[in-house]
Formats: structure tokens, C-alpha cells, sequence
């Protein structure tokens, strides 16, 4: 948690509360599986507050926002370089940590500065066949 307090992030009980549970998760959650999680331990803690939250903790790079899901946003808490396989049924994102050698036209990157890349693969999780 000091990593927060480090930005400048106000610890407060509730966003504490997001944070752990967002810390190591792996289910990629929207902010509607995080209220629903907190909500629990804070029943008047307000929607608003888990939205603004994870803006924070994305605009300050500490949490990857993930469009996925054309019908919600999910997150991802972990920032490091990795790709996702995603359920088309039950839209189920699973981490894939994997280094693809995607061979780039030079002439393509001529004029551009190359930041980052994320693959996405769709197909039908083991639950779902």
C-alpha cells in the first residue's frame, strides 16, 4: 500500500478495501464486480467512489483499463506486459504471458514510435464448450 501513498493516493477505508481487492487479482473485474465485492464490507459506500478510484489508479498507470467487453469496462491490476484470451460466451479474460516475435514492415514504423503492444485471442473457454 505504500506504492499508493507514494502518488499521493488518500487511503482511505474504502479504497483500501478496493485495493485489496484488486491486489493480485486475476479475474480482470468491472467496477460493478468491485462494488458488489466492497459493497459487503461498506454498504454505503457509493458506486461513484469505486469508479473514481480506479480512473485514479489508471491515469496514474497502476491499473491497465481493458475494452474487451463492448457492454462494461474491465481492469487488470497488473500493469506488466501480457496478453489476454477472452471467452466469447461467457466473457471470461484469462492472463497470457507469452513473448511474440511479430516482425513489423520498417517501412511501417518508419514514422512512428512504437510504445507497447497487446494481443487478444477469442475463442470458447473449456467451461463454456
Amino acid at each position: 500500500m505504500e506504492r499508493y501513498r507514494d502518488i499521493g493516493l488518500k487511503l482511505t477505508p474504502q479504497r483500501l478495501a478496493i485495493l485489496e481487492f484488486l491486489d493480485g487479482n486475476t479475474s480482470h473485474p468491472s467496477a460493478e464486480d468491485i462494488y458488489n465485492a466492497v459493497k459487503e464490507k461498506f454498504p454505503t459506500m457509493s458506486f461513484a467512489t469505486v469508479y473514481n478510484t480506479l480512473e485514479t489508479l489508471r491515469k496514474r498507470g497502476l491499473l491497465l483499463e481493458l475494452n474487451i467487453d463492448p457492454e462494461r469496462k474491465r481492469y487488470d491490476p497488473n500493469i506488466e506486459p501480457h496478453h489476454h484470451m477472452i471467452c466469447l460466451r461467457c466473457k471470461k479474460v484469462v492472463d497470457v504471458h507469452f513473448e511474440f516475435d511479430i516482425k513489423i514492415p520498417a517501412e511501417q514504423l518508419k514514422d512512428f514510435h512504437l510504445l507497447g503492444n497487446h494481443i487478444e485471442f477469442y475463442g470458447i473457454c473449456p467451461d463454456c464448450r
